[in-house]
């Protein structure tokens, strides 16, 4: 039971109670009055026990000193004598009478007669009614006037407890709008208290809460190198735009980072962070007068840039800055190129594929132009593979002309005991003498089966080189595709031609990556072995990304293994590391085979590299590209 009907059953059990004893005190009064008249009735009329004669004057000699409700004399001998006055039933107009009955009624024997009298207590029994009706006055004003008292009260209680129920609501609902102090009783300070601590508590855990899930947004739609959006972004970017009702048109910028796969390996994924970054950074810079436009990192080297309410014209003229921006970036960090860009026009109602089709056509075109070149494409020409096509044409124009420079790249032996070599990288040309990106011309010529064709192109090359070239000396390293490895008829090729040069075949070092050699182990052994049989050597690139490696060396035995440059970045710190490490090179020294070291870029790192006792050392730290022709001049490597 509530403690408000609790309390209101106390107040009428309370206030019932002092009724019944104010009329229990009231009637004992009444009780005694008339217990006192009925004695003073007997006495006197004990003195008129020997009465004869009339009733009626016995009645005037009585009435005096007792008053009578009703009196009546029978005679015995003279019906003369008989009188009769008052009745019997009490007349009283107030309805407390009913609770005051007393019967004081008296029949006896007199000498002559029998009286029967009902005294009259209407004096006291007036004052009684009187009396008790001022006491439940009294009683029952003091329960309404407490009643009262108690319904202001609770209604006051209510009021702060409905307020502070709606402040707990207001907890749910995350509002956490000041307290009215004036609007709670001062009882529930303790209460008001505790709830401000909560209202104070929960909003630092959602501020916390939302913090993490601003985060969590970030990292999901943000890329956290550049600070672009993500693919996703991008594609709900596109997919509003090419909506019918959409009527924004402007320009579509699809900017490649062609060069991220040979800073990565060269100086590591930091350095290919930092190349990242500080190309968002030169798009920035381009755009700063377009505050409207938005910029996405798509992919892991490609970004897209959106232009609304823009045309070709300033699009160009953007393009052209960014150009700039990056051929200038190239000077300082040496490269081949920086980036590639393509861009397209859309319009209300542009088809999602085909403007896609559309950019990646005009940045595959921009790749063919030469370093950091620009290509605007309007239209499809109706061939939706153009940009390819125009890459097959491209690659079959580099082999003609036979377009392609050496570069090397020195490999420091850690022993007296252990002989290295130096690798050669390839850069190719277009008619125009512009330097092409060089994973972007192998990727291409893996497309259109013409991998095999450059390979021949650069081994052709070097042993020509080499026998030009007396002054080039030492052991040289050749990179080759795992296609062309792989290919028994390429290996019967190459086998042919160096037999021809067995003291050249001798000086080679053919470098496969190691991806792609372990899905044909047997052709991978047979590539080995056929090297070995001319005097040549094998070094498998790129060693360690899964646990068949070991099974894999172990095997096949290659002469040298080129750690992944991922093993050497942040060896200093990674115990992990250095421990898988230090048993690549333990069981590669049981098998006769030399393991080096890539992307060595800091001086810890190479010390703790010389500590596990590796064999060789190559990175940006240890010597940098240069022209294998002395006098050509140091472009950079791809």
């Amino acid at each position: 039971m509530p403690t408000s009907k609790f309390f209101q059953l106390f107040l009428i059990l309370l206030f019932s109670a002092l009724t019944f004893l104010s009329y229990q005190n009231e009637k004992r009064n009444l009780d005694t009055k008339n217990a006192s008249l009925l004695k003073q009735y007997a006495e006197i009329i004990n003195k008129e026990n020997q009465w004869q004669g009339s009733g009626e004057s016995l009645y005037q000699q009585l009435q005096p000193a007792v008053g009578f409700q009703f009196f009546q004399y029978i005679d015995s001998n003279d019906s003369g004598n008989n009188f009769t006055r008052g009745t019997l039933q009490t007349n009283n107009t107030s309805p407390l009478s009913q609770l005051f009955i007393t019967d004081l009624a008296d029949t006896r024997s007199l000498l002559a007669g029998r009286l029967q009298v009902k005294l009259s207590n209407k004096s006291a029994l007036s004052q009684t009614i009187t009396r008790f009706e001022y006491h439940l006055m009294i009683i029952w004003s003091s329960f309404l006037l407490i009643s009262f008292i108690y319904f202001l009260f609770t209604a006051r209680q209510k009021s702060s407890i409905k307020y502070i129920a709606n402040k707990i609501e207001d907890l749910g609902n995350l509002s956490f709008d000041a307290i009215e102090h004036s609007k709670i009783k001062r009882e529930y300070n303790v209460v008001i208290q505790s709830l401000e601590n909560s209202q104070q508590t929960l909003k630092a855990k959602l501020n916390e809460l939302q913090a993490v899930n601003e985060q969590l947004t970030k990292t999901a739609f943000q890329d956290p190198i550049t600070g672009f959006g993500t693919r996703a972004r991008f594609t709900e970017k596109l997919e509003q735009i090419c909506r019918p009702q959409h009527k924004e048109v402007g320009v579509l910028f699809i900017i490649k980072a062609t060069e991220l796969g040979a800073i990565n390996q060269m100086v590591g994924r930091e350095g290919g962070d930092d190349y990242l970054a500080r190309i968002a950074n030169e798009i920035r810079a381009a755009f700063k007068s377009k505050p409207q436009t938005l910029c996405f990192r798509i992919s892991t080297a490609d970004f897209a840039i959106v232009l609304p309410d823009a045309n070709l014209k300033q699009g160009v003229a953007i393009a052209s800055v960014l150009s700039t921006t990056f051929s200038e970036y190239q000077q300082q960090v040496g490269t081949a190129s920086i980036a590639h860009i393509g861009l397209v026009p859309y319009l209300q109602d542009s088809d999602p594929v085909s403007l896609m089709t559309l950019a990646d056509t005009a940045v595959s075109i921009a790749q063919t132009l030469g370093p950091n070149s620009y290509h605007l494409q309007e239209e499809l020409t109706g061939d939706e593979l153009f940009g390819e096509s125009r890459w097959k044409v491209a690659i079959t124009e580099l082999l003609r002309r036979r377009s392609i420079k050496f570069y090397v790249q020195a490999i420091r032996p850690c022993r007296n005991d252990v002989e290295s070599y130096k690798e050669l990288l390839t850069r190719f040309y277009n008619s125009e003498g512009k330097v092409f990106p060089t994973t972007t011309v192998i990727a291409m010529a893996e497309r259109h089966g013409m991998s095999g064709e450059i390979d021949k192109l650069v081994i052709l090359n070097a042993i020509r080189l080499l026998i030009e070239s007396p002054k080039i000396t030492g052991l040289i390293g050749i990179n080759i595709s795992a296609a062309s490895a792989s290919n028994r008829t390429f290996v019967s090729w190459m086998k042919n031609i160096l037999q021809q040069q067995r003291h050249i075949a001798a000086r080679l070092i053919f470098e496969v990556n190691e991806s792609g050699m372990q899905t044909n182990l047997s052709a991978t052994y047979h590539f080995i072995n056929e090297l070995h049989s001319v005097g040549s050597r094998v070094s498998i690139e790129r060693f360690g990304h899964g646990f068949t490696s070991f099974k894999f060396f172990k095997e096949v035995r290659p002469d040298f293994i080129k750690l992944d440059h991922s093993y050497t970045q942040g060896i200093s710190t990674d115990p992990q590391n250095r421990f898988f490490v230090k048993m690549i090179i333990d069981i590669a020294r049981k098998l006769g085979i030399r393991v080096i070291a890539t992307g060595v870029e800091k001086q810890e790192d190479k010390i703790i590299m010389e500590q596990l006792l590796i064999d060789g050392l190559q990175g940006y730290y240890i010597a940098k590209p240069t022209p294998l022709i002395q006098g050509e001049k140091s472009e950079a490597m791809a």
